[in-house]
């Protein structure tokens, strides 16, 4: 069996130890690289010390110590994520990206260095929300006249980006199969008198506290019958093993720019 030798970045974090314990955890991985930012009080630290374990990797704020991974997984801030995204060019190492928030230029970036090095990133890891992007995708298709669309997403209070990463994606299934533009489509937020809803267009409502880690439901409301689907994730673990499918995946591609929907076959 091949051991993928992994690099996690925002070591430090809840979701950063998530990924340390999975990679821990699974026989055909090694963890070998345990990133953190400039001046993380963790710099130093054995990056297991937080399950009283020594791993021998200890925590750095040093990129050129991603030459000892063969891929680097990264969920930090798109500032962040962009500079591991250069030094992982240079030391052609592949990246799996589950950091969201990212504009234009930073997506761009990110196209351009899979020509370099293979990456799959995604605005959720988990397997489950994937398999629901597919089944919104099947649903849109039928549900393309007379139903309105509305997302609702709820996470804890501490999240920065409104609405989710997830929930973004989730519009973009359903406008994809409605041949139209999401950014055309959606009515990011509603306030005051505005009026009656417009035939097919994408609602979306945010909803933040306490440490919810992700709610998504999606309503296809109609005349006299309402669909819905909804994912709930419980344990931040389901982004982590998604993140090793990924890894897997990457194992036998050098170059390219994946998402979690070729991943697990869904394309």
């Amino acid at each position: 069996m091949m051991t993928i030798k992994i690099a996690i970045a925002g070591s430090s974090g809840r979701m950063g130890q998530m990924l340390i314990e999975a990679v821990l955890n699974a026989p055909d991985t090694q963890l070998t690289v345990a990133l953190d930012r400039t001046g993380s009080e963790a710099i130093g630290r054995d990056a297991t010390a937080f399950i009283g374990t020594n791993s021998g990797v200890m925590i750095t704020d040093q990129l050129s110590a991603l030459k000892n991974a063969d891929v680097l997984i990264d969920f930090t801030r798109p500032e962040g994520t962009l500079a591991h995204l250069q030094a992982c060019q240079e030391l052609g190492v592949k990246m799996i990206i589950g950091t969201t928030g990212f504009d234009e230029a930073g997506r761009a970036m990110i196209s351009a260095a899979s020509q370099k090095i293979a990456i799959v990133s995604a605005y959720n890891m988990s397997v489950g929300v994937n398999l629901v992007f597919k089944l919104l995708e099947i649903a849109a298709g039928v549900l393309n006249q007379g139903y309105d669309a509305e997302i609702v997403e709820m996470h804890h209070k501490h999240k920065v980006d409104a609405p989710s990463g997830t929930a973004i994606a989730m519009g973009e299934a359903i406008a994809k199969a409605w041949d139209q533009s999401l950014n055309e489509i959606a009515t990011w937020s509603r306030e005051g008198i505005t009026g009656p809803r417009e035939n097919g267009t994408i609602g979306f409502a945010t909803l933040r506290g306490g440490d919810v880690i992700g709610d998504h439901t999606v309503v296809f409301a109609g005349e006299g019958e309402r669909i819905e689907v909804t994912h709930k994730a419980s344990n931040r673990t389901i982004y982590a093993q998604g993140s090793l499918r990924a890894a897997r995946f990457l194992a036998q591609h050098q170059t390219g720019h994946y998402d979690m929907q070729e991943v697990l076959g869904l394309k």
